[in-house]
Formats: structure tokens, sequence, C-alpha cells
């Protein structure tokens, strides 16, 4: 993994936990030495995040969320990918809505923010016990989606278009 994306995903990791990560853990899950995750931290700093190092780890301070509404349309099969597309570029999905033309706006929270999430929620809704709320307005729906930067959500906006997911609001 390059390291641009393994600091992406280490801010994201610190950005969606109020407990501590040890490097010893980021080392494991990167499968990268002690050392790589020292430095890069001390780059992500170097780029203003406000990360503190306590004996138990790494803690992101003064956390600033950025939030965005997105309109996106894919067929249920596109679900996963939509969500982990969202997640691996360091966003969360609060919630989905759609606005429906008899009962109006219908929303449910979700606070996905690992591909774990978006895979039970897939398989939930795979089971036929329930239908995504997409499938009332033809696969229409809106998230609210928070991260770290504009700059974050930025990048999130330009792949989603990339992808055929994102309508012009």
């Amino acid at each position: 993994m390059r390291g641009e994306k393994r600091r992406q995903e280490i801010l994201s990791l610190l950005g969606n936990t109020d407990n501590p990560i040890p490097a010893n853990v980021l080392k494991e899950r990167f499968e990268v030495s002690r050392q790589v995750i020292v430095q890069d931290i001390a780059i992500l700093r170097a780029n203003g995040y406000d990360i503190t190092s306590t004996n138990r780890g790494y803690v992101l301070s003064g956390k600033t969320q950025a939030t965005r509404v997105f309109k996106c349309r894919h067929t249920f099969e596109e679900l996963v990918d939509e969500g982990a597309l969202i997640i691996e570029l360091g966003g969360r999905i609060e919630d989905i809505y759609v606005n429906h033309r008899v009962y109006g706006k219908i929303s449910a929270r979700l606070g996905l923010y690992n591909r774990r999430h978006v895979e039970e929620l897939y398989r939930s809704l795979v089971s036929g016990a329930s239908k995504p709320l997409m499938v009332v307005t033809d696969g229409y729906h809106y998230h609210n989606v928070t991260a770290d930067s504009e700059k974050t959500l930025d990048l999130i906006e330009q792949s989603l278009r990339e992808r055929g997911f994102l309508i012009e609001i």
C-alpha cells in the first residue's frame, strides 16, 4: 500500500474512534514496521493534523468534521461498491434518505465507517427481511457523509462521479 493511502486510512481510523490506537495495532494492520507508522504520524502532523501520542496510543485531537450531502443512484448489487468507495477514501456514511413523492422524506441512520459495516448491511438486506430505501425511488437516494476535511469530501465526490453513482443536485 502506498504511503499516502495508508496515511488517509490512519486518519480515518483515528477519526472514527475516541479510543487511542497503539502504533503496534497500526503496524500489524498495514503490515509495515513501527517506524513507518511513526513517520506517517509525523507527516500527518506536519500537514496540520492534531495527533496526540499517549501511553495507550495515538488520538486525533480537535477532530474537525466536514459534512456533505451526496445524491446517488445505483443498483442494489452496487450498494457495497458505493459504501466501500466512500469509506476507503476517508468518509463516514451517517445516513440514507429518499424523497418519496407521497410520503416525503424517509430516512434511516446508518453510521457506516468501515467495510464490515457496509457488508453487514448488505447481507441483512439480501436476506430479504427488508428492502433498501432506494427501491422506492428507483435507486435514487441521498447520503449525509462526514469526513475530516472538505478536501476528503471533494475526493469522495470526484470518485462517486467517476463511478457513475453521483447525481448532480
